[in-house]
């Protein structure tokens, strides 16, 4: 039997080791990203994925038209994971897309990519992945107007909706739309669609929209980042007979959100 000075040295070296792990996987996506040090008009920032230089242009006054870390972490797992999850030929949706990075290396890896975001960020949008994905991709990426919960049945009608996968990097935050979120990823999902979706923990509300999120969905963390304080996580929409009454998680997730 293990003493308990051993069972702690035992977990402290687990622990060293998890941080480690978690500080070079991290070093190696950050350093996918290149920050120019001259001083220009327009705010941009250089990627490399799937051997491509990817340039994408910023704006500062609007969260949607930043890159975030959470978009680094998933295209960096899609790009070391294409073999486990193929994207080539594949239906795939974002939402949040906003400077289209995570949508680009999709469209690089070989989908079928639609990049959704709110009308105001889709000029910026269709600019990025129209510049990174023109001559290089095997299909031309799609850019759609999405904003959540709206409209949903007549411009996403579920008869058409057949996507392979749903990709989101940092759509919980402190906003008031976490209802309208869940409805979207709801509408947008069949029962074998995967989402993959990479996010910051930043307050309580995220924890809660979690909690919400897996009454309708099966999830499933993959990957951790503690030092970004990041998850990676993979969902699968629950049967008809496991998933609790959605009206009723749609009210409670309004009600924890105002």
């Amino acid at each position: 039997f293990l003493t308990f000075a051993n069972w702690m040295y035992k977990y402290n070296l687990t622990d060293t080791r998890e941080a480690y792990d978690d500080k070079q996987v991290v070093t190696e996506i950050m350093a996918r990203c290149f920050i120019p040090t001259l001083i220009t008009t327009t705010s941009w920032e250089s990627f490399h994925f799937i051997g491509h230089e990817i340039r994408i242009t910023e704006a500062m006054d609007c969260y949607g038209a930043v890159v975030w870390p959470s978009a680094l972490v998933l295209c960096y797992f899609l790009e070391t994971n294409a073999k486990q999850y193929n994207m080539v030929d594949k239906n795939v949706i974002e939402i949040g897309a906003g400077t289209g990075l995570v949508s680009i290396v999709a469209s690089l890896l070989g989908a079928h990519v639609t990049a959704t975001d709110l009308p105001e960020l889709l000029g910026n949008l269709q600019y990025n992945i129209s510049r990174n994905t023109k001559m290089k991709s095997k299909h031309l990426p799609q850019v759609k107007e999405l904003s959540w919960g709206v409209a949903l049945d007549t411009n996403f009608p579920r008869s058409s909706n057949n996507f392979d996968y749903i990709l989101a990097a940092d759509v919980v935050y402190a906003h008031p739309f976490l209802e309208e979120l869940l409805i979207t990823f709801d509408h947008l999902c069949k029962e074998t669609t995967i989402i993959l979706w990479a996010m910051k923990f930043r307050l309580e509300k995220e924890n809660k929209f979690v909690d919400r999120f897996k009454e309708l969905f099966d999830l499933e963390e993959i990957s951790s980042f503690p030092s970004l304080n990041i998850k990676l996580y993979k969902a699968v929409k629950k049967n008809r007979r496991r998933r609790g009454n959605a009206k009723a998680i749609f009210s409670r997730i309004w009600l924890c959100s105002t």
